[in-house]
């Protein structure tokens, strides 16, 4: 990613389209993006997806910026609404082109307005855990995991047992990536799944579940280690981290497959 006078990376440019930043810091990123055209298409090309995807599966109860939760009493626009329309306004050069992405990038997960994601420990050391997994396990050899694929069914019952949740192995076949197999794992220091897949190439990626009842669900995030990239989600008491050293767009192809696959679970 190209740097300007501020310092601005992906998590900074997620926590902007969650409305996360103070007044400051978001000045900052809307003078960053707008110094680097690129970036702010893929920004608003997120937005845009988002929308979309508000308009697909949230049904009513997902305001919009003219809906009264988001006026102020005397009619003007409230703050989250005035953050859309910053958004729409920086990507507005690039609509064309963010209309044909944002239609067949995937299912990316949007809260409902009003409920703010969580960026504290329990999503970060999420994708801290699963970069770790990755490189202890990726690089063994003979035992990269406990469980192998052929003993599928096995492996997600007792992961789903120790989890006290109806786990799904997702398939990454469409992908390229066979199931190698998967272990248990601590994550948050309590029992959590690994999963490894790997392709004709060798190459692996990792997707690692874990639960805390504690959890406040997120939307897709992206944390980039170079070369390690983890796509990370929680959704109610489960979180989920996908790794691997691929590209973005394809790493979040697959975190795409396996949250549309344990929707359907």
């Amino acid at each position: 990613m190209n740097e300007g006078k501020a310092t601005v990376g992906e998590n900074d440019l997620h926590a902007y389209v969650d409305g996360l930043l103070d007044d400051g810091r978001r000045a900052e990123v809307e003078a960053w993006l707008e110094a680097h055209p690129q970036e702010a298409e893929r920004v608003a090309g997120w937005w845009s997806q988002n929308e979309r995807i508000r308009d697909a599966f949230a049904g009513d109860y997902i305001a919009r910026i003219d809906d009264p939760d988001l006026l102020r009493p005397d009619g003007s626009p409230s703050a989250v609404a005035g953050h859309r329309a910053r958004i729409a306004r920086i990507g507005l050069a690039a609509a064309a082109t963010l209309l044909i992405f944002a239609a067949g990038f995937g299912t990316g997960r949007m809260l409902p307005a009003g409920t703010v994601p969580a960026a504290g420990a329990s999503d970060t050391s999420l994708a801290a855990e699963a970069r770790s997994a990755f490189l202890i396990y990726t690089s063994e050899v003979r035992h990269p995991v406990e469980v192998g694929a052929d003993q599928q069914e096995h492996l997600a019952a007792w992961l789903g047992k120790r989890l006290d949740y109806r786990l799904r192995v997702p398939d990454l076949s469409s992908l390229g990536y066979a199931l190698v197999g998967g272990r248990l794992v601590p994550v948050a220091g309590k029992p959590g799944a690994l999963l490894m897949y790997q392709n004709p190439a060798g190459q692996r990626l990792t997707m690692m579940i874990g639960r805390n009842d504690e959890n406040s669900e997120t939307s897709f995030r992206l944390d980039v280690q170079a070369p390690l990239r983890t796509f990370y989600w929680i959704d109610g008491p489960i979180g989920y981290a996908v790794t691997g050293e691929i590209s973005a767009d394809a790493l979040r192809a697959v975190a795409d497959e396996c949250y549309r696959q344990m929707e359907e679970a």
